[in-house]
């Protein structure tokens, strides 16, 4: 991975927040509503709340979505094409990530969109000092840190989030960093209290390495975002469409930042590797490969490879066909309930 710049933290503007432009946060599940009020609650106790949150959703409850005090505007993931000036979207779809996010950044009221998947909590700063980075950077592409609970919030410590009390140093404590990711060091990155302010500015990178960009939080303008024509929804299920996504920007030459700031990933089960996933990786990964010309994932296709499941080898340019599914015990083997992250 090659770093290119760290951006000075004083190019920054102190007096962002008296100019301050109105951010969109979007935000898409099934299914997840525990995830869904945490995050929700997170954002309502920020240093800023967001203008507007977009939940493209279908089964959040309208009355549990009405006692946050933030704009809330929920829409649906099946929608009706004949409304809404979107005659290219299809009437029925399934959940689809990318498909929804796109929804969603459709409806955004406001220019600076922030999207976060629905297991994010964020730290008190980081809305506030996210979208003052976009701000400074319009045309670039920006990505938070995430750290990893390491175990699923308690109810006592989902109702001190609700109250904006949890402290940071639990969510802290209980967190850890993904290894296999670029990191910021703690000092530049870690909340040290609730009331922490952007007074202390979060330090910023700009990188030359693309695959490194993962969907979990990052910050776009609606101008940039309309430029890279959104998630290309010819992927399915899951797998692919941020890195999709990235390569795009790299080859419309828009400039990719890290950003140390911190969301929590909300701890729950997976599969090492993704088993439950192997169909839609595989049809994603043929995709991926037609555009790019390399393969992404290669970590994930190559278990599948030695277990015999797929017939893929990291230097081959045709598709990728399916050997045999994985068996019952095979995925079981796999399921991690405890782990922190993929």
């Amino acid at each position: 991975m090659t770093i290119k710049t760290t951006i000075p933290i004083s190019t920054i503007n102190s007096d962002t927040s008296l100019n301050r432009k109105p951010v969109t946060v979007i935000t898409t599940c099934y299914g997840r509503n525990r995830h869904l009020y945490n995050l929700l609650a997170s954002l309502t106790h920020g240093s800023i709340q967001p203008d507007e949150v977009i939940i493209v959703n279908d089964d959040a409850d309208p009355q549990c979505l009405a006692k946050f005090p933030l704009n809330i505007v929920q829409i649906p993931t099946t929608i009706n094409a004949s409304t809404d000036n979107m005659s290219d979207v299809p009437t029925k779809t399934r959940f689809d990530i990318g498909h929804n996010r796109n929804l969603g950044a459709a409806r955004a009221t406001h220019d600076l969109l922030i999207f976060l998947d629905v297991d994010c909590i964020v730290a008190p700063t980081f809305i506030e000092q996210l979208s003052a980075k976009l701000q400074a950077q319009p045309n670039g592409l920006l990505m938070g840190q995430p750290r990893y609970l390491t175990r699923p919030l308690s109810e006592e410590e989902s109702s001190k989030l609700q109250c904006g009390t949890l402290s940071m140093n639990c969510l802290n404590r209980l967190s850890v960093y993904n290894p296999y990711r670029d990191n910021f060091d703690d000092n530049e990155s870690i909340p040290l209290a609730l009331n922490q302010t952007a007074t202390k500015k979060t330090a910023m990178k700009k990188t030359d390495d693309y695959g490194a960009f993962w969907s979990l939080c990052f910050a776009i303008t609606r101008q940039q975002f309309e430029q890279l024509g959104g998630f290309d929804t010819q992927y399915t299920g899951y797998g692919a469409e941020d890195t999709d996504l990235a390569f795009t920007a790299r080859q419309l030459n828009i400039d990719f930042y890290l950003t140390a700031d911190v969301v929590y990933h909300q701890q729950h089960s997976v599969y090492r590797p993704p088993l439950n996933h192997l169909d839609s990786i595989v049809i994603n990964a043929n995709r991926f490969y037609d555009k790019w010309q390399c393969w992404p994932m290669d970590g994930w296709l190559l278990s599948f490879a030695d277990m015999g499941l797929i017939n893929w080898q990291a230097n081959q340019s045709t598709p990728i066909t399916l050997i045999r599914k994985p068996s019952h015990a095979e995925i079981e083997s796999a399921h991690c309930p405890h782990a922190a992250y993929v």
